[in-house]
């Protein structure tokens, strides 16, 4: 019997936009969660969702390894996991139901459980952990199998089913400062083989994921952050230099994306991990993500010497109005400073764009058009804004949600609320953009752009977006919300 089995709800197949990019990566979060169990002696084992089947195989794996406790622990590290997509939301009800079946003790982690515990409850979850949770989880799992003097009441980070059908809540627990306590993730649990398959046939070498901190300090009114909040706490430079020796030389990783929410905010840690990187030989290229603000001439020189191959930048709209509104802190000049900064240092500049933001209008659209034209980023991501519990965001949209209210997959870009235009509009003007930047791109070996197979030139999409334009704007004669975040 084992003591522990841990998985998470994220299945690549599901996500028709994310098989068409193929660029799978295992599930950091929960490899964390791993090594911390099995550092303190309990037996673990994984089932890996992101390439095996949860519905045909999930059932099997639960019957085989008759674990005391299933973990559905999400990769927090992910953007996917953040969405909280609804199809891998009924992967993880289904798995809490082939849990209860065998009798194993069910938990829960994640951003969509923090944001829906009580459903999570009702579906079969005996234990839902908030927020950061690896410590909340080593204490749940010795109290249950009696290894600890503490009640499961004065555990911290902890919802669960009281009395009378009331949700029972324990303190939240403090954040860990000291991120190096946690030993590396335990992926020689996962199949790696597979992973380095995918990616050599789809793209001719092999990626792998880490990260550097947790957490992000900034206070985009978009942005939900129900695991880590506002907060931010980084790894020592000598411990993620000796992880990138160890992805490249035991694994063989040709390229790493650095998965935080933002990396490098503070230079002087930057410059510190390229001294390191240098010492150790640990150069590999990457990609990482950051804000334009954050890109200054010393720290885009310690990120070169680093190993730093392609920065993605939150770079949101080309309209100030539309970057004040969200709180976003950043300023247009900013945007083109960043990208000549990082292009005369040889790192590829990409930017993430971001439509249908409450207030948005045509002439905003046309400003975020031409600012992508004028700098000619090396790749874009495009989306549209998407509310989640938690935020500023959510709470002055959220009379206006209907039934729907999550994405089925990451392609969706569905308008959750009433936008100045349409959803078709919306994945017009994203399908155009994307065609554009596809045709000016050099090519490059580590690229991830995520060319989808449109059989339009760019010229025809544009006209596309000029029509569904015309055709919102004269049969919808009420004026577009106007509202302003203040």
């Amino acid at each position: 019997m084992t003591d522990v089995l841990l998985t998470h709800s994220y299945h690549l197949y599901y996500d028709r936009k994310q098989v068409r990019k193929m660029q799978p990566y295992p599930p950091l979060g929960t490899l964390y969660a791993a090594a911390l169990l099995r550092h303190r002696g309990f037996s673990v084992a994984l089932f890996d969702s992101m390439l095996e089947s949860p519905e045909e195989t999930f059932a099997e794996v639960v019957a085989r390894t008759r674990p005391r406790i299933v973990a559905i622990y999400e990769d927090n590290f992910n953007f996917l996991s953040k969405m909280c997509l609804s199809r891998m939301r009924n992967i993880a009800f289904g798995m809490m139901q082939a849990a209860r079946a065998v009798g194993a003790t069910v938990v829960v982690n994640g951003s969509d459980s923090s944001d829906r515990c009580a459903e999570y409850l009702q579906h079969g979850a005996d234990y839902v952990l908030i927020g950061e949770a690896e410590w909340t989880l080593l204490e749940l799992i010795d109290a249950i199998v009696g290894q600890s003097r503490l009640s499961i009441d004065e555990i911290q980070g902890l919802a669960y089913t009281g009395g009378g059908g009331s949700i029972v809540r324990t303190p939240a627990r403090v954040l860990m400062k000291t991120l190096d306590a946690l030993p590396f993730p335990a992926r020689d649990l996962v199949d790696l083989n597979r992973y380095k398959a995918a990616w050599k046939l789809a793209h001719g070498f092999f990626a792998l994921n880490l990260v550097a901190s947790r957490g992000c300090p900034y206070k985009c009114n978009w942005c939900a952050k129900p695991i880590y909040g506002n907060s931010f706490n980084v790894r020592s430079p000598r411990s993620v230099a000796a992880e990138m020796v160890e992805l490249r030389d035991l694994i063989g990783a040709d390229f790493l994306w650095f998965a935080d929410d933002l990396f490098g905010i503070r230079k002087e840690w930057v410059q510190e991990l390229a001294d390191h990187v240098e010492q150790l030989d640990a150069v590999i290229p990457f990609k990482m993500q950051s804000r334009v603000d954050l890109m200054q001439k010393d720290t885009v020189d310690a990120l070169r010497r680093a190993g730093c191959a392609e920065v993605w930048m939150g770079v949101e709209s080309g309209s100030q109005k539309i970057l004040d509104a969200m709180d976003k802190g950043t300023r247009v000049s900013q945007i083109e400073a960043a990208l000549e900064t990082l292009k005369s240092s040889g790192i590829r500049a990409c930017f993430f764009i971001q439509l249908g933001y409450p207030g948005e209008t045509w002439e905003d659209i046309e400003k975020t058009i031409q600012l992508v034209r004028r700098t000619r980023p090396d790749d874009i991501g495009v989306s549209v804004s998407y509310p989640l519990p938690g935020t500023t965001f959510y709470e002055r949209v959220s009379e206006q949600l209907g039934k729907k209210t999550n994405w089925e997959d990451s392609g969706d870009l569905s308008m959750m609320f009433k936008g100045a235009y349409t959803s078709d509009f919306y994945r017009a003007l994203h399908d155009a953009l994307h065609a554009e930047v596809t045709g000016w791109s050099s090519p490059w070996r580590f690229s991830t752009t995520d060319r989808s197979s449109d059989s339009l030139p760019p010229r025809d999409l544009w006209k596309i977006v000029d029509r569904l334009e015309e055709t919102c704007r004269n049969t919808d004669p009420t004026e577009m919300t106007q509202w302003i975040c203040s």
